[in-house]
């Protein structure tokens, strides 16, 4: 018997597959893995999350493994030659916002402690449990993404309205949007009550 899986993830081929059944909706408590997911989902903005997917590996080389420390440190010219860099999405506004979002990410860690205590607040630190039946039942933002979109902006953070904030709350398991028949859905359940 084959297994059930969210429909989204048949289609984008294994690289999409492999992110379905390892890494979506699984609550992430790690602040590099944050900001990589930050910096993706931001860098999504308009594209399809199969096009960052296959470049992601583009992205850790391009933005220095991930490291806000690093990234808010660039400069000028680094934004240059990265525009030049087919490995990666080369729209400089995106770019540039991620250079910023980098420095407002440390920013919130040197007030929270870390990003993931920051990030949890927006749904009391414990991840919400969805029960959606079709694709079409899973919405594109939520009261909680309103706030967290809302927040990050007043605080400098550029490409994170609320849709984009929506699917990165789906990305680290803030949300379970599994559909409850995919085989994901109960083991994420399952970590998410422990």
């Amino acid at each position: 018997m084959a297994t059930k899986r969210c429909a989204w993830a048949e289609t984008g081929g294994p690289l999409m597959l492999e992110y379905h059944d390892r890494e979506w909706g699984a609550p992430l408590h790690d602040d590099r893995g944050h900001f990589e997911f930050l910096l993706l989902e931001t860098a999504q903005a308009g594209l399809s999350w199969a096009v960052v997917l296959g470049k992601r590996e583009g992205y850790r080389r391009a933005f220095s493994e991930f490291d806000p420390q690093k990234v808010a440190r660039y400069t000028d010219k680094r934004i240059d030659k990265l525009t030049l860099d087919p490995s990666i999405i080369r729209n400089r506004m995106k770019i540039e916002a991620a250079v910023r979002n980098a420095r407002e990410f440390l920013a919130i860690q040197d007030e929270f402690g870390s990003f993931d205590s920051y990030c949890w607040r927006f749904v009391d630190g414990r991840p919400r449990l969805n029960r959606r039946n079709t694709m079409k039942d899973i919405p594109a933002t939520s009261p909680e993404s309103d706030a967290f979109s809302k927040d990050l902006k007043k605080r400098g953070f550029s490409f994170v309205g609320s849709t984009v904030i929506y699917a990165y709350m789906q990305a680290v398991g803030m949300v379970n949007d599994h559909l409850v028949d995919c085989f994901r859905y109960r083991e994420v359940r399952r970590d998410q009550l422990v």
